[in-house]
């Protein structure tokens, strides 16, 4: 890995060309909601010491593509893709989900920050 945290080119390149990964799809992660935690709580139940706003990693409607390699896109929140890891390995390796009627090849979820919530779709490309 680099300084920023994401795996250089020629170890995507190798990863990429790798057997184990040639069944294995892409994922879009698409930026839905981003949520001021006013909008989650009138009086937050605990006081938070970093500054009292929406998250600041991620904006609404950025994408986002996970390759095949699964490593974390340059720019995106390390805690939400922790947070997003397995839904996003289960449409990596084809699974499916049965939550929605319309679709079998979407995931909705949301990172982990309970006091200023991100929600993201999850698309195998």
């Amino acid at each position: 890995m680099n300084e920023k945290g994401t795996i250089s080119e020629e170890a995507n390149k190798i990863l990429k060309d790798s057997p184990y990964l040639k069944n294995k799809y892409k994922i879009k992660i698409t930026v839905l909601k981003v949520f001021h935690p006013s909008e989650v709580f009138e009086n937050p139940p605990v006081k938070h010491v970093s500054p009292w706003g929406p998250c600041t990693v991620v904006k609404e409607g950025q994408e986002f593509i996970v390759n095949e390699s699964g490593i974390m896109p340059e720019g995106f929140c390390p805690s939400a893709f922790q947070t997003l890891w397995d839904p996003i390995r289960t449409l990596q390796f084809g699974g499916k989900t049965i939550y929605y009627e319309d679709t079998e090849d979407a995931w909705i979820a949301c990172c982990s920050d309970g006091l200023r919530p991100v929600v993201f779709k999850l698309e195998r490309i």
